[in-house]
């Protein structure tokens, strides 16, 4: 499960981005549902859905950027960084666009959704730095003391 580095711009194993992104859509299914809930209650149906819906923006985009990042990765730093930058303005992009279609449909509700995208971005985001590892020696997230005991046997 662990990434070992073989040289200075190669990782083995799985792409960080990719643990971090499975890592933060497993914690959205952990409260997607609870918000749905809990927005169903406040706004009826359209609620839920319009909750749903943007639970459903916000997956996709960090999967799409741990894409992106794991795709550039493969080629090059500076292409990293390129696709981190206008990555973020592509997503971005799309985020606006993923609202704006939907915007007047009938099962909208713009409140619940819009708290749902800015809320469920931070607080995913937050929720899974106490996990991001800063070390070479685990890119990604931090190992488990389960699995720290594993890999060093």
């Amino acid at each position: 499960m662990g990434a070992t580095m073989t040289s200075p711009t190669h990782i083995d194993g799985d792409a960080p981005e990719a643990m971090i992104a499975r890592d933060m859509v497993k914690k959205a299914a952990i409260v997607g549902p609870i918000l749905i809930i809990a927005f169903g209650f406040i706004w009826g149906v359209h609620g839920a859905l319009s909750t749903a819906y943007g639970l459903s923006i916000v997956v996709a985009n960090f999967v799409l950027a741990a894409a992106m990042l794991t795709w550039a990765g493969r080629i090059s730093p500076g292409f990293v960084m390129g696709a981190a930058l206008f990555g973020y303005l592509i997503r971005l992009s799309l985020i606006f666009m993923a609202i704006w279609l939907v915007r007047e449909a009938s099962w909208v509700e713009l409140v619940p959704l819009g708290i749902t995208i800015v809320v469920t971005h931070l607080g995913l985001l937050f929720w899974e730095m106490k996990r991001v590892s800063l070390s070479i020696a685990y890119p990604g997230l931090k190992p488990t003391s389960a699995s720290k005991e594993s890999t060093s046997k």
